[in-house]
């Protein structure tokens, strides 16, 4: 019998990124999930084929179209992005803008690497520091927080402290790329609590994510980001609970899309 949350797992699981050391190959990753190579690359597919279209939708926009001719990127530009799930996810708002410059701006040659795992924290992500490194980059897209800010029941104390998070993301600012870099930050999408309360392996588990947390890390964003870096706020994106998925966390697919329409007006300002 086919797992039914193999779709899901496989949108947000990346096995090359959480074990990179082990080079897996289709069918190595294929048994992680618990399914044959001809059932993940199944899965893989179809995810690929939602991506191209959201790709394909936002470029069909009049708006978009004009904007996507005023990227202020220099061709052959290399582009990272770190993260944790929200970016991970293979329908994610860097996925869809890596796909939308590669079908509608390939004239740009830019190679985009997304670097985001799943689950990572600030912290953990701090210690991946020389992975990253590895990777040197003109352009650097960051949306990091909404891990450290998991919750061990609604008053219980942070994964990670608020100070050691503005700390991180500080570190990582400071020593993730060179200096000719340029970052450009996300703000952590809002939540939905009632939905995270009700959802079995969130609320059942007693774990807990707040908006308050969410609007303090994106203050931690701001202050770190200053006048010299670009800050775009996700939270536009998010416009009610059908906005996320039924864990109350996660953008749904639309909304990921719509991330990456935020990414294309805010860098066209």
């Amino acid at each position: 019998m086919s797992n039914p949350m193999l779709p899901k797992l496989v949108r947000f699981q990346r096995p090359d990124r959480a074990l990179p050391w082990a080079r897996p190959d289709r069918a190595t990753e294929a048994a992680v999930f618990g399914t044959d190579l001809a059932g993940y690359e199944a899965a893989l597919a179809d995810l690929d084929r939602q991506r191209d279209e959201a790709a394909d939708r936002l470029a069909a926009d009049a708006g978009v179209a004009d904007r996507l001719r005023r990227l202020p990127f220099t061709a052959g530009e290399r582009i990272v992005a770190i993260g944790e799930s929200t970016t991970a996810d293979r329908l994610s708002w860097f996925e869809v803008l890596r796909t939308l410059i590669d079908r509608h701006r390939p004239d740009l040659g830019l190679e985009l690497i997304n670097l985001a795992v799943s689950g990572a924290s600030t912290t953990g992500t701090l210690a991946g520091l020389a992975g990253i490194r590895r990777q040197p980059a003109d352009r650097v897209f960051i949306l990091l927080g909404g891990n450290d800010i998991q919750r061990c029941g609604v008053d219980g104390p942070r994964l990670v402290s608020e100070a050691e998070t503005e700390r991180n993301l500080r570190l990582l600012r400071e020593r993730a790329s060179g200096d000719a870099a340029h970052w450009i930050w996300l703000t952590p999408p809002p939540v939905d609590e009632a939905a995270v309360a009700a959802f079995p392996f969130f609320g059942g588990a007693g774990l807990h994510w707040s908006n308050d947390d969410v609007r303090r890390t994106a203050g931690a964003v701001r202050r770190i980001a200053g006048d010299r870096d670009l800050v775009i706020d996700t939270s536009p994106a998010v416009t009610g609970p059908e906005s996320l998925l039924e864990d109350g966390v996660h953008p749904q697919a639309a909304t990921q899309a719509a991330v990456a329409g935020l990414v294309v007006d805010a860098l066209t300002r």
